[in-house]
C-alpha cells in the first residue's frame, strides 16, 4: 500500500509523546490529526514567525515540533526564528515546507520556493532532506523525529517511479550505475532523471542516475564517485543554481580536489512560468525528453551550461 505522510505523523504521535505537530493554517496534508491529537495539534493561523517562536518553546520543554508551512514562507518569512530561536540555540524541531519548487505549479513568484535550500543549508546544525516522493518522505520522519537536532524538509507526496533503498540521514542511493555521464539530482526531478537516463541510453549513452535525497548531511562520497566514474557529471534540480545543489556538488568535488566537467541544470536567477503543474516541467523543459535534449546539447562541441 502507498505511504501516507498523516498516517506516518499520527504513529510517532501514538510512539513517541514528545512529539507536537504545528500549522500556520497548511492543513491540506494532515486534516483528520486534529481530533486525533487533540492539544498536540496546534494550528496558529497565517503566522509562520509565531509558529517557530512557539515551536522553540515547545523544544525547549523537551518537546519535538513537527511544524508545516508553505515552504516560501516557512523559510523565508519566519527566518530570523528559524536562525536565531531554533538554529543559535541548538533546539530540535522538523520544518515541513509544502509546494516547494516547481510543486507550486500555477503559484507565481510570491509562492515559489527557489531559494529555499540556500537560505536553510547554512542555518548550524540543520538537516536537510528532500525525498523523491512520497515514499522517501514517510521514511525520513522517523529517523528525523529520532535524532536530535534541527531539520528542514522539502514536502513531496509525488508517487513513487522506483524502488528505493532504506531511507538513511547523509546516503544518497544510485538509481542507475552507468560510467558515461552522471545525472546528480534530488526530489521531484528523479523520476524525470529516470526517464531522460532511458532516452540518452536509447542513444548509447551510459548513464548513471543518483538520487542525493539528503543535502546536510550531504553524501560526499557518492558525489566523488559519480565525477570520477563518469566523463560529465549533470546537476538537476527545480531550485536556483546559486547555493542549491550545483553549488553543493561543486563544492564538493573543489573540497575533494576532483576535476570534471559539471553542466548545472536548474533556474538560474529566474522565476518559473507559473501554469498547472502538470504542464510545468515540459513547460520548463524539466521532463525527460527535455532533460535528455539538454545533456545531447552539452555533448556538443560548442555545448555550454544548461542554464535559464
Amino acid at each position: 500500500m502507498r505511504p501516507s505522510y498523516e498516517e506516518t505523523l499520527a504513529a510517532l504521535c501514538e510512539t513517541d509523546p514528545r512529539v507536537v505537530v504545528m500549522t500556520a493554517e497548511s492543513r491540506s496534508a494532515i486534516r483528520g490529526l486534529p481530533t486525533r491529537l487533540g492539544p498536540r495539534f496546534i494550528d496558529v493561523g497565517i503566522s509562520e514567525q509565531a509558529m517557530l517562536g512557539m515551536a522553540a518553546g515547545l523544544a525547549l520543554r523537551g518537546r519535538v515540533p513537527v511544524c508545516h508551512a508553505l515552504a516560501p514562507f516557512l523559510t523565508l518569512r519566519a527566518y530570523e526564528f528559524i536562525r536565531t530561536d531554533l538554529g543559535i540555540a541548538g533546539l530540535s524541531a522538523i520544518l515541513v515546507g509544502s509546494v516547494p519548487g516547481f510543486l507550486s505549479g500555477a503559484n507565481g513568484p510570491t509562492h515559489q520556493s527557489l531559494d529555499d535550500l540556500a537560505v536553510m543549508r547554512p542555518i548550524p546544525g540543520m538537516r536537510v532532506v528532500w525525498p523523491a516522493d512520497v515514499e522517501e518522505l514517510c521514511a525520513c520522519m522517523p529517523e528525523l523525529v529520532a535524532t536530535p537536532g534541527l531539520a528542514y524538509v522539502r514536502y513531496n507526496t509525488s508517487e513513487p517511479r522506483v524502488a528505493h533503498r532504506p531511507f538513511e540521514l547523509g546516503v544518497a542511493e544510485e538509481l542507475r550505475s552507468g560510467d558515461g555521464i552522471a545525472l546528480v539530482t534530488a526530489g521531484l526531478l528523479v523520476g524525470e532523471a529516470l526517464d531522460a537516463a532511458t532516452l540518452l541510453e536509447a542513444r548509447g549513452h551510459s548513464i548513471r542516475v543518483v538520487n542525493l535525497r539528503s543535502l546536510a548531511p550531504i553524501d560526499s562520497d557518492a558525489i566523488v564517485r559519480a565525477a570520477r566514474a563518469c566523463r560529465l557529471v549533470v546537476t538537476l534540480e527545480d531550485h536556483f543554481l546559486a547555493g542549491g545543489l550545483f553549488t553543493i556538488v561543486a563544492e564538493t568535488l573543489v573540497t575533494q580536489r576532483v576535476s570534471t566537467r559539471v553542466v548545472p541544470i536548474g533556474l538560474d536567477r529566474r522565476w518559473f512560468e507559473p501554469v498547472p503543474f502538470p504542464c510545468v516541467l515540459a513547460c520548463e523543459g524539466f521532463d525527460g525528453p527535455g532533460i535528455a535534449a539538454r545533456v545531447l546539447a552539452a555533448l556538443e562541441p560548442e555545448g555550454g551550461p544548461c542554464r535559464d
